[in-house]
């Protein structure tokens, strides 16, 4: 008994700093795509701009690596293989879409499609494993699924609907390639475990994102930018990136997934309103009607996905 207590105590006082973590963790990441529609307003392109956040990332992912492998088995050339292709799908492909796509939908109707991540995990979890899907997970898409088409919706109305249906299909592409890297990774994270995978795997992708810009840009272009682009880019490196990073890494430690990943839904939230207050983008009860379809879709799912 006296057991139980301790353990159900010790539990009760990491519950406090672990929903603290997840909840920064989901207001970080969310933060990105403000800064990204702040940056585009000084004229720079999504190449260039995902290059400098990468720059700039490249040292906290590869003092990460280096911290989580210490002590640890050295890479085999199978896992290196598996490195790269991850770094490849989950950051730098995912996260290119994504800046492209920002250029031409909001960050609300962005975050909005990008939180149905879950679902499309699933569903190649189907594909791929033959994994069941239950009726209430199905239930559950349907809501969500809706949710995103009314706010997408909603964008068309406005009068730029080839622009509005380029983006989301860039944004839609993002999620999926980060779905991959999600339902391919189990394998590495067992060998390899979670932070020295995410570390090695961003890392890669900040170097493909560096070699990119040498390909298509003139390295003069990289000091041509405004200066607030070289300061945004510096903030969503580091606060919008790697710190939200090992906050929800953090997080998981203390409450686990399940319940990380419920707190993450503060997530949509804190993207319209920054989007609201920092970009001058429009709260219509569309948006409102959109983000709470897609919110309870994604907590009904994934609540009977456990």
């Amino acid at each position: 008994m006296q057991a139980q207590a301790a353990t159900h105590h010790a539990a009760r006082k990491s519950l406090a700093p672990g929903l603290a973590l997840a909840t920064f963790g989901a207001i970080a990441f969310s933060g990105k795509a403000i800064i990204v529609k702040l940056a585009y307003r000084h004229g720079v392109d999504a190449v260039t701009l995902i290059m400098l956040r990468m720059l700039f990332a490249l040292p906290l992912f590869a003092l990460m690596a280096w911290w989580a492998g210490r002590g640890k088995p050295a890479l085999t050339r199978r896992d290196w293989f598996g490195v790269v292709g991850l770094g490849f799908s989950g950051y730098y492909l995912s996260s290119f879409l994504d800046f492209a796509g920002l250029a031409y939908i909001t960050a609300s109707l962005e975050r909005l499609i990008l939180y149905l991540n879950p679902t499309l995990v699933l569903l190649f979890g189907w594909i791929v494993y033959r994994r069941r899907i239950t009726r209430w997970q199905f239930a559950g898409m349907a809501v969500s699924y809706s949710g995103v088409l009314l706010v997408f919706g909603h964008e068309v109305s406005l009068g730029q609907s080839a622009a509005a249906a380029w983006g989301a299909l860039l944004v839609f592409l993002s999620a999926v390639s980060y779905a991959v890297y999600l339902v391919a990774s189990g394998e590495f994270v067992k060998r390899l475990g979670s932070l020295r995978l995410v570390g090695l795997a961003t890392s890669v992708a900040c170097l493909l994102c560096i070699a990119q810009f040498l390909l298509l840009r003139p390295m003069s272009a990289a000091f041509e930018v405004a200066p607030e682009v070289i300061w945004l880019s510096v903030l969503n490196a580091t606060l919008c990136t790697a710190v939200p990073v090992l906050a929800v890494m953090m997080a998981i430690e203390r409450i686990g997934p399940a319940m990380a990943a419920q707190t993450g839904m503060v997530g949509p939230m804190s993207t319209i309103l920054m989007g609201v207050l920092l970009l001058g983008e429009p709260f219509t009860l569309w948006i409102a009607a959109g983000t709470v379809l897609v919110v309870t879709g994604i907590f009904v799912f994934t609540r009977t996905g456990r």
